[in-house]
């Protein structure tokens, strides 16, 4: 299976994306966790990625497409991958086209999460994430064991920079203006599939798995 996700900043998409890389056997191509470990490590990628997302930007095009090319050449991609945060741009869309033709592979579908802004801001103010290992959760729906500490490595919990009210303003309207477009340009391919992102995560992925099944 070859896939995309898209979804508003905080829609979801992390959530299903690593269930149909379970269920499929497939890589979940997270490009948002990729550019922080880049920061994290301190990396040339890292440092010209770190000014946009800390302001809640989208990094540029050319930094984002060359993760992607660099992700398919490795051998787990080879039988298909869940995109998760990529493409976000129409510019992105149309070069990742490209990268599959050139790789004779076609897109199986394009899941779109829909979920209203109120969701998204009490989503994404409410979340944490370990500052060791990634691991998310949300002080309502998804608590730690032990408030601030991590249940899996024991890892310091953190509201990230781009989670803070602000910067939440700022990254759903470069969703709004840059990542919208998607909808139609997918939806005029005939692969996009629409969810009712909003629902509890068990309705959600019960809807994903009768439209994937459907569309087949």
């Amino acid at each position: 299976m070859r896939l995309i996700i898209l979804a508003p900043p905080g829609g979801g998409k992390g959530t299903q994306a690593s269930r149909l890389s379970d269920q499929y056997n497939i890589p979940q191509v997270e490009t948002g966790k990729i550019l922080r470990q880049a920061v994290q490590e301190g990396s040339q990628l890292g440092k010209d990625a770190k000014s946009y997302m800390s302001s809640g930007n989208l990094v540029p095009d050319e930094i984002m497409i060359e993760i992607i090319r660099n992700r398919f050449a490795e051998a787990d991609c080879q039988a298909g991958f869940i995109l998760d945060g990529f493409p976000r741009t129409l510019q992105q869309a149309r070069a990742l086209d490209k990268l599959l033709d050139e790789q004779e592979v076609e897109l199986d579908a394009v899941i779109y999460l829909n979920v209203p802004v109120a969701v998204i801001q009490e989503r994404l103010s409410r979340r944490r994430v370990c500052s060791d290992c990634g691991a998310t959760y949300h002080l309502d729906t998804k608590p730690p064991g032990q408030t601030g500490i991590c249940d899996s490595c024991q890892g310091e919990l953190i509201q990230r920079s781009d989670d803070r009210e602000e910067a939440i303003e700022q990254r759903l309207k470069q969703y709004s203006s840059k990542t919208e477009p998607l909808l139609e340009f997918y939806q005029d391919k005939g692969v996009l599939l629409e969810i009712d992102g909003a629902q509890s995560i068990s309705r959600v992925e019960s809807a994903i798995d009768t439209a994937l099944t459907e569309s087949q």
